[in-house]
């Protein structure tokens, strides 16, 4: 992260190179300290964007945390949140068993691995 805030910085600045290396320890301390004074907010959730029951349809399974409909969920709470799975479903107070994936997506992917014989021992070749 801070090495993404740095280039964009140098890229629109101009920046000697010995002032570069307090230019990264000045942004390194900011982001710690956004880190910390924004801890909270990830500790107590705040308003769900709907109703766990409704986050669940058919098709999509709907973010807690923004309100976005998702096929998969696991990546975009990686991406976007920092977050695993199980600290989302901690956070939100989930089930263990509550999907991460969209019911239909993960009958219809499972229909296509069963199609191409995955999950299946190979037949040996008789010699």
């Amino acid at each position: 992260m801070v090495s993404n805030i740095v280039a964009a910085y140098v890229s629109n600045h101009t920046v000697e190179p010995s002032e570069l290396p307090s230019l990264i320890q000045q942004i390194q301390r900011s982001v710690r300290g956004q880190d910390s004074q924004n801890a909270h907010l990830l500790s107590s959730p705040g308003v769900s964007a709907v109703s766990m029951e409704e986050s669940i349809t058919p098709d999509y399974i709907v973010c807690l945390e923004d309100g976005k409909q998702m096929k998969m969920l696991k990546r975009h709470l990686k991406t976007s949140y920092g977050m695993t799975p199980d600290q989302y479903r901690e956070r939100w107070d989930l089930p263990e068993n509550y999907p991460m994936v969209a019911p239909n997506y993960a009958k219809r992917r499972q229909e296509i691995a069963n199609s191409i014989g995955l999950g299946t021992r190979r037949k040996k070749k008789a010699a």
